[in-house]
């Protein structure tokens, strides 16, 4: 039994290193898109997620300002936007020295972060089918945190916040 199971295991792996897109490249769910679903995005961005969360909470404002695009798009949970690198360590940098003259606490526990694309229907060019994208979660000092990275070739190209406000305790 033992044997028929091993050969199973290996007919499974064989499977997929000869049809690595049926293995790797299983699409589920839909995207805002016509003809789009959502497949696993890569390592290499959730790594590139971890840099930017690594400088952040470094508070490595140059470091941070460097993995953004300029011409980005991100939108912090109050609504405020930027644009490029300066304006988004700018804005960030503001809220820290806010927390820290109200005598609060600025930190945060990354809970999770993984990669996901879109599938790109031929002919299209949606402008989500650019790079990957990482949905991260938080729990911070002042509430829990959901935030979506657009990565492609390492920059942050689109960013936004939502946020939930811890509650009241009795």
């Amino acid at each position: 039994m033992k044997n028929y199971f091993l050969i199973l295991i290996s007919l499974v792996f064989a499977s997929c290193a000869n049809n690595q897109s049926n293995c790797n490249e299983s699409a589920v769910g839909f995207a805002p898109f016509e003809g789009q679903q959502v497949m696993l995005g890569s390592q290499e961005t959730v790594d590139v997620f971890n840099q930017i969360d690594a400088a952040w909470a470094a508070k490595d404002w140059e470091l941070l300002a460097s993995f953004v695009a300029d011409e980005a798009s991100l939108i912090f949970e109050n609504g405020k936007t930027a644009s490029n690198g300066e304006e988004f360590v700018a804005i960030i940098k503001d809220s820290y020295d806010e927390s820290v003259e109200e005598g609060e606490e600025w930190a945060w526990t990354t809970t999770y972060a993984y990669a996901v694309k879109p599938t790109k229907p031929e002919g299209s060019d949606f402008s989500n089918n650019r790079g990957e994208w990482v949905h991260a979660g938080f729990n911070g000092s002042d509430g829990t945190y959901m935030e979506w990275y657009q990565i492609e070739n390492g920059k942050l190209i689109s960013w936004s916040q939502l946020k939930r406000d811890l509650p009241d305790e009795d």
